[in-house]
């Protein structure tokens, strides 16, 4: 079994695996920079599981930014039957392009 980490990032979780290439909220980090990211929640070495309460002490994840974009639009539409109310609003969210580069 291949080791991996749960992580904790912009207010959601992801299981990453060494080399993994995600898009993750905006970090504030150039292209080409590393950031280490401390909140692990669960750390696998492929025989042994450590689980967090709520972080696993000493791990750290190591990310390599590789760009900056925004993701696709999202619409939100409301509207109100025989009530001549429509409301129409897009939102496209910033995000940042990471690969894994080491779990510890």
């Amino acid at each position: 079994m291949e080791a991996y980490a749960v992580v904790e990032t912009g207010g959601k979780q992801y299981r990453v695996t060494p080399g993994m290439k995600l898009d993750v909220e905006l970090l504030s980090a150039e292209p080409g920079q590393d950031v280490d990211i401390g909140a692990v929640l669960a750390l696998s070495t492929g025989s042994e599981l450590k689980i967090g309460t709520p972080v696993v002490k000493d791990a750290k994840v190591v990310f390599t930014v590789l760009e900056h974009k925004r993701g696709e639009k999202v619409i939100n539409f409301k509207k109100k039957r025989r009530k001549g109310y429509e409301r129409k609003v897009g939102h496209r969210q910033e995000l940042t392009v990471v690969t894994v580069k080491s779990i510890a």
